[in-house]
């Protein structure tokens, strides 16, 4: 017997039975397609905070999470052995519009007060930024400091080793019998279970494409410029992403619209554009109707549990998500905001 069974073997699920393998529990994770077969196979791994303004309580989980994000991933490495590629490098965004200064500016004042110094947003001049910094037309930059990245295939086979050095179980294959509590983390097709159940729109997949460049930035910080995101990672590669497409006729398959987000990331980067392009990936980000991850009791599985709905934030909420699941799971302590909870998507 376990204490503890996940289904499904993606950020969610690996980092949900790690947490509860932390404190004790016996732990088994069974996917029947492979670890971090879908989304959290990317090549992206950004970790940013939504903008420091309008406070409230999905804004705060966040900010937690981003905060204890490196401990996290730093003991899930000691463990288990294996790098998870995370790193607090920060990020730079452009200001390209006065509009967009005024509201730099103000929020560099509302992020004393709701980062309460742990990390800062502020506006620089692009040439204190380096070399590494895309073009902006104002001469001005965002840099805030918790912003990170992550490799996040990496950081999911080091929550596997890091489950089996406490003596957990990770298989591949369809479970034969769900022992202990259950937890549900199936991405996608959970999320399409669900519509399909209740008649209505759950959640969904979303599409998205990315490709990786073969360039050693170093430390550099992650930057975004519109909706081109770039981040190098610290094995020597340079992610480029990502699409955000609803209608698509190929799931996993790369096409024009990458190649247009590579010509546009090579525009704000010259240089990329020296650099070859190494891999080209295409896959589905489980989005649930609300938007927010959906945690909490399974709407189907009476006395089970569900961990879905990550979509782009799913790495960046990861070690707030792993922790509540646990609360819930291990010790019946409910500390789940109540946008996160299944009814908001139902």
């Amino acid at each position: 017997m376990v204490d503890v069974t996940v289904v499904g073997a993606g950020v969610f699920g690996l980092a949900t039975a790690w947490a509860c393998a932390r404190r004790g529990a016996s732990v088994r994770v069974v996917d029947r397609t492979g670890i971090a077969a879908g989304c959290s196979g990317g090549v992206v791994g950004m970790l940013s905070p939504h903008a420091p303004e309008r406070w409230n309580a999905i804004k705060e989980f966040q900010f937690q999470s981003l905060i204890a994000a490196e401990g996290f991933w730093a003991e899930v490495s000691e463990v288990g052995g294996l790098s998870t590629g995370y790193g607090r490098v920060g990020r730079l965004q452009p200001i390209d519009t006065e509009r967009a200064l005024e509201l730099a500016l103000e929020r560099s004042e509302t992020s004393g007060e709701h980062w309460r110094g742990l990390a800062q947003w502020r506006v620089i001049d692009a040439i204190e930024a380096g070399d590494w910094c895309p073009a902006s037309v104002t001469g001005k930059v965002i840099e805030d400091t918790l912003s990170a990245r992550l490799h996040p295939r990496r950081a999911c086979d080091a929550l596997v080793a890091a489950i089996r050095a406490r003596g957990g179980t990770v298989e591949i294959g369809d479970a034969d019998t769900l022992e202990g509590q259950v937890i549900w983390a199936t991405g996608v097709s959970g999320l399409l279970d669900l519509s399909d159940s209740f008649g209505r729109l759950v959640g969904s997949g979303v599409k998205g494409q990315a490709a990786v460049f073969g360039l050693d930035a170093g430390g550099a910080p992650i930057t975004s410029a519109g909706d081109v995101l770039v981040v190098p990672h610290a094995d020597g590669t340079v992610a480029v992403g990502s699409t955000s497409e609803r209608e698509y006729n190929s799931a996993d398959k790369t096409d024009r619209l990458l190649e247009d987000l590579i010509v546009r990331a090579c525009e704000v980067f010259p240089l990329l554009a020296a650099a070859p392009v190494i891999e080209r990936w295409a896959g589905l980000r489980p989005r649930a109707k609300s938007r927010a991850p959906m945690l909490g009791l399974h709407p189907l599985k009476e006395g089970q549990y569900i961990a879905n709905g990550g979509f782009k934030i799913g790495f960046g909420m990861t070690p707030g998500v792993a922790e509540v699941m646990a609360d819930l799971v291990l010790d019946g302590q409910d500390r789940i905001p109540e946008r996160f909870r299944p009814e908001a998507s139902l």
